[in-house]
């Protein structure tokens, strides 16, 4: 049978495990881009680090070879929207890892209101309900060409064609009108606790006019 193929990682690792900025960007881009892990930020940046390493090399040597890969390398970033049409090979030391992200399939979902978060365009990607012209792409991280970029739709046979649909629609915040608060008798001014009423005992009724008491005993005789 033989032995399996060894199916080797394609991105690196950060060399050190803590680093508290690296840590921070990685967590603002995971909720920025919605990504699953970690992992894809390192993918992406694997990427990134794979077309200035190919720039730096092309500027160094100068061969009939290196000519021909310098174009090679520029059509691509110009094709995916890297670049602009008139960039040369030093513009690519100046494509920072945000520029990336924005070419990433997830990302333009979003951006073109075909769902309402990152990572709600995320899950439409994976349960092919995203198409870019006749194919069904269901990976969030592929890189989408301009060309590509204005015939990505959904497919004919999800439901969210219909622009009716609730996970289409969205949520409007409208403001309610708020109801009159009830003015109370007393009012408490603010920072002062309120005084507490004295419980004013009533007073004892008074005694009537003394009357003579009845004698009953006999008078004593003198």
């Amino acid at each position: 049978m033989g032995d399996p193929k060894r199916i080797k990682k394609k991105y690196s690792t950060p060399i050190h495990p803590w680093q508290a900025e690296r840590i921070e960007e990685e967590r603002e881009l995971t909720k920025q881009y919605g990504f699953k892990n970690k992992k894809e930020i390192w993918k992406e940046n694997s990427i990134l680090r794979n077309f200035l390493r190919q720039a730096k090399r092309l500027t160094a040597i100068k061969t009939e070879q290196s000519e021909k890969e310098k174009i090679q390398l520029l059509d691509r970033l110009k094709r995916l929207g890297l670049l602009t049409e008139t960039a040369m090979i030093d513009d690519v030391l100046d494509i920072s890892l945000k520029d990336l992200l924005e070419r990433r399939l997830q990302t333009l979902v979003f951006r073109r209101g075909l769902a309402r978060s990152m990572k709600q365009a995320r899950q439409f990607i994976i349960h092919r309900h995203i198409i870019i012209g006749n194919k069904k792409i269901t990976v969030p991280s592929y890189l989408v060409s301009k060309a590509e970029e204005s015939i990505i739709s959904f497919s004919g046979k999800s439901s969210l064609v219909n622009p009716d649909h609730p996970e289409r629609k969205k949520e409007e915040v409208s403001e309610m009108p708020k109801k009159p608060e009830k003015k109370s008798a007393k009012k408490v001014k603010e920072g002062k606790k309120p005084k507490k009423e004295k419980k004013v005992k009533p007073k004892k009724e008074e005694k009537s006019e003394e009357s003579p008491k009845p004698n009953t005993s006999e008078e004593k005789k003198e």
